[in-house]
């Protein structure tokens, strides 16, 4: 490849604030670090002070200088709902060629080096490749990333609960970084996204002729896993009968393709994902109590975006910058203070999700320019439709029509949007009492998730309900 088959490049420099972009030489080798004497200056205390050189070549090359927290490149395929995300360490003192959209990790920074416009436009983008660096800024947060370091160091199976959108998937792609694994590949699989006559060959693979259309054979997700890490996401969904064979795989480390006779052997850690109430499940006999406890080594439980709103401003910032990259807009957009209210009040029943598709479309509809709390579309559920829907609030609804007798005829719980630590311990334990006790009957009165119930009992002391015998 010849320098001018490169072209113009460009550096994307992501970090747990925002993505910003720098126009890059024809040629030439950049130091980057976090002393100002570098060409790529880092305001990161995760960088070494001289952590890497960034080789222009041709070819692409990256080398660690001998920093502290080391270098990581990482490639990304993907192709029928499966991803492959394979990382490698670089040592300290060597280097290693880099192709345009790879991922270059140093500390909490990413860079990746990508085509740029033949005009001098500093803000644009095209990036080959997505991978994910995680705003942490709310100290529940913290706690959490610290138990992640914990956990990724050793080879325990770890599920990851929280509603939809919250970042599970973030978190899967962070263990498997900070684990002994990350040299391996992170194969990704939404078990939910997958027909269930497909399911089963997707997870262990099949033998030629194994059915109709397999013509050739083809390794399952566990053998393409090998030495890395495998995420299992909305495992919540698994039908049983594929449950039943993820279950032994996991207790004998061994893997029979569909069709096949003879079993092989599999080097993978296995990290899952739900935002169902896998206790619940078991209890009524939806997901396996024995499957359970395998996938259950340590359980990560991710809160809510409205039990984190220190986050909102921050994360809404990073989804700003890395919009206007993408969109090529010459500024970046500036958030007004009334839209950052508005955001702050909302709900976020999406969580990050819905979140980072609010900002794209009114990086969209502000045109570059400063974004209202219209260009939101909140609608009525933020200040920009009029009335305010705080994350500190919770509503419950109707509950459902009781079967008695006109003399004994108990007054309904009202329709009512509580703020949290007024009247909210009275609402709670006015659910549990008219749901006899029934926590995931009361979470689901409150509109709450039972584990968030569970953690609301605790917050209140209020007594755990027993099982009725």
């Amino acid at each position: 490849m010849t320098k001018r088959d490169l072209g113009p490049l460009e550096l994307v420099i992501t970090t747990s604030d925002a993505t910003s972009t720098r126009r890059l030489p024809a040629s030439g080798r950049l130091t980057i670090g976090r002393d100002p004497r570098n060409q790529v200056h880092l305001h990161d205390p995760s960088v070494s002070r001289r952590h890497a050189v960034l080789d222009l070549g041709p070819p692409l090359r990256v080398e660690d200088t001998g920093s502290s927290n080391g270098l990581r490149v990482m490639t990304s395929e993907e192709s029928d709902g499966t991803a492959r995300i394979v990382e490698r360490r670089v040592s300290p003192g060597h280097s290693m060629d880099i192709a345009l959209g790879d991922g270059v990790q140093l500390g909490a920074t990413l860079l990746v080096v990508q085509r740029g416009d033949a005009e001098e436009n500093p803000a644009s983008s095209r990036v080959v490749r997505s991978f994910s660096v995680p705003v942490v800024h709310d100290s529940a947060m913290r706690k959490l990333y610290e138990l992640v370091d914990l956990v990724a160091q050793s080879a325990i199976s770890v599920l990851l609960l929280g509603e939809t959108g919250v970042g599970k998937e973030v978190m899967a792609e962070a263990i498997h970084r900070r684990s002994t694994r990350a040299r391996g590949p992170l194969v990704c699989l939404n078990c939910a996204a997958i027909h269930e006559s497909l399911l089963e060959s997707e997870l262990f693979g099949h033998e030629a002729g194994a059915f109709t259309g397999a013509t050739r054979a083809k390794p399952g997700l566990f053998e393409v896993a090998a030495g890395g890490t495998v995420f299992l996401d909305e495992v919540g969904e698994l039908p049983v009968s594929v449950q039943v064979k993820l279950l032994r795989v996991l207790e004998e480390r061994k893997v029979l393709r569909v069709g096949g006779l003879q079993k092989k052997p599999i080097d993978v850690r296995f990290v899952s994902a739900t935002n169902r109430d896998l206790e619940d499940e078991v209890a009524r006999g939806a997901f396996r109590q024995d499957l359970y406890f395998r996938l259950n080594g340590v359980t990560i439980e991710i809160p809510p975006l409205r039990e984190r709103t220190s986050e909102i401003e921050p994360i809404a910032r990073s989804f700003i910058a890395r919009s206007a990259v993408q969109m090529n807009m010459r500024a970046e957009p500036r958030l007004s203070e009334a839209a950052l209210e508005a955001l702050r009040g909302h709900a976020w029943p999406g969580n990050i999700r819905e979140l980072r598709n609010v900002i794209e479309r009114a990086v969209v509809l502000s045109a570059g320019g400063t974004i209202l709390p219209d260009h939101l579309g909140l609608g009525g559920r933020g200040p920009s439709g009029g009335r305010k829907s705080s994350p500190e609030l919770v509503t419950i609804p109707p509950p459902p029509p009781r079967v008695s007798s006109p003399s004994d005829v108990e007054p309904a719980i009202a329709p009512l949007r509580v703020p949290v630590g007024a009247d909210e311990r009275r609402r709670i334990v006015e659910a549990l009492e008219y749901c006899g006790g029934n926590q995931s009957k009361a979470a689901e009165m409150l509109g709450i998730s039972r584990r968030t119930l569970l953690t609301r009992l605790d917050l209140y002391g209020i007594p755990r309900p027993r099982k009725n015998r």
